[in-house]
């Protein structure tokens, strides 16, 4: 298989301990037999498996970098490795794990009280309880603190006004992590959990994308929505709190971009090993082998900077902000890359949805994009190099 020649190359396998080469097993498992077959059809429906969310909930991967609370408590290593096999299906299926266990869930047990975490964390793990994370607004992307999303006091609630947008499973959360502003300030910036139901709370569908559209995005409305003050997450205040959810996400997705290059590639490896041009496979020309050696040496290279920070994180507990942006902004750069040299080696056929090149290569546009983007995260890293923010 191709996937064995590229792991061949990385030798990391060797690096792996037997329980992480288990968990890693059992999700590629999970995406062969459960997810890859209907692929496809849910790209072109524009559908998330809502059917699957039990057998993710079954695997521990919702919230499964998190202890206790039902939760799977896995290393940054484990939970690496689940990702990236999840987004070799699909972005859109790695995106909702993310979202509900990186963003929401990680949200509640950083920031929440013990009464918050055992009312949500558990039903969360268990897929019971979806969550969204409402950070992103129509004019404040890039730049959160100009967020215009405002909680009030009245008695001891707080009243919700504003809209988020872009959010990944939004359409159907049971609940949604939003951060707003309480005094107008940035440094006032909270979170609060609101709940399916509150009055003045509606999560309308974004349609029409040709990007993760196996990924059900939404917009938060909340119009004068009562939150009361039993859902606020009061163990932080000031953008630092979300940006310390999008740090846990990002460091993910390091890991996930790589599994969209790795199905890029195999594909690519299969198809021009089979493909016939002037009497022999395509695969023995030379241009072809210069395209293949490129993308599995950038793979190669982007899987050994992942598991570097991970046993970083493993060891330390965390990693430096700028570490994270160099991995989020280094790997799915390459994996939009591999997309791209996959499509084209692929011919006409690599804009078919029967391979996966074409649909990797929409969704990398996103995830190139979200969660900061590429160029954000160079302004990062050149504010870390210089002293000197260029925001």
């Amino acid at each position: 298989m191709a996937a064995e020649a590229l792991e061949s190359l990385s030798a990391l396998r060797t690096e792996l301990t037997d329980d992480e080469q288990l968990i890693q097993q059992a999700v590629r498992r999970f995406v062969r037999e459960r997810y890859l077959p209907r692929a496809a059809q849910l790209f072109e429906d524009e559908a998330f498996p809502r059917d699957l969310i039990p057998e993710l909930a079954a695997l521990g991967v919702l919230g499964a970098s998190i202890q206790g609370y039902g939760c799977a408590g896995m290393s940054p290593v484990e939970y690496g490795l689940v990702l990236q096999e999840l987004e070799y299906g699909d972005s859109g299926l790695r995106s909702f794990v993310s979202v509900q266990g990186s963003l929401a869930m990680y949200a509640i047990s950083a920031f929440g009280d013990d009464a918050q975490k055992e009312r949500f964390l558990p039903r969360m793990a268990r897929g019971e309880c979806i969550g969204c994370f409402g950070l992103t607004e129509p004019d404040s992307g890039s730049d959160p603190a100009s967020m215009k999303t405002h909680a009030r006091r009245d008695g001891s609630d707080f009243i919700l006004s504003g809209t988020k947008m872009w959010i990944t499973n939004a359409p159907f959360a049971d609940v949604a992590v939003v951060w707003a502003k309480v005094d107008g300030s940035a440094e006032s910036i909270s979170g609060f959990v609101v709940e399916r139901g509150m009055k003045g709370f509606e999560t309308p569908r974004i349609e029409g994308k040709m990007s993760l559209r196996a990924s059900e995005t939404g917009e938060l409305v909340l119009d004068e929505c009562r939150v009361p003050k039993e859902n606020l997450l009061a163990g932080k205040r000031g953008l630092g709190a979300p940006l310390r959810c999008l740090n846990e996400a990002r460091f993910g997705i390091a890991w996930g971009a790589l599994g969209a290059a790795k199905a890029c590639f195999d594909s690519a490896l299969s198809y021009t090993g089979e493909r016939v041009q002037f009497g022999v496979p395509i695969s023995d020309k030379q241009l072809v082998q210069a395209e293949l050696v490129h993308m599995a040496s950038e793979i190669v290279k982007g899987d050994l900077l992942a598991y570097h920070f991970g046993r970083l994180k493993q060891k330390q507990g965390k990693l430096l902000p700028e570490q994270v942006s160099l991995c989020k902004r280094n790997n799915v750069a390459v994996a939009l890359d591999c997309a791209r040299r996959s499509r084209a080696l692929l011919g006409a056929n690599g804009i078919l949805l029967e391979y996966p090149a074409i649909r990797h290569l929409l969704n990398l546009e996103s995830v190139y994009t979200y969660e900061g983007t590429h160029e954000i995260h160079t302004l990062v890293l050149g504010k870390a190099l210089t002293g000197r923010s260029a925001f």
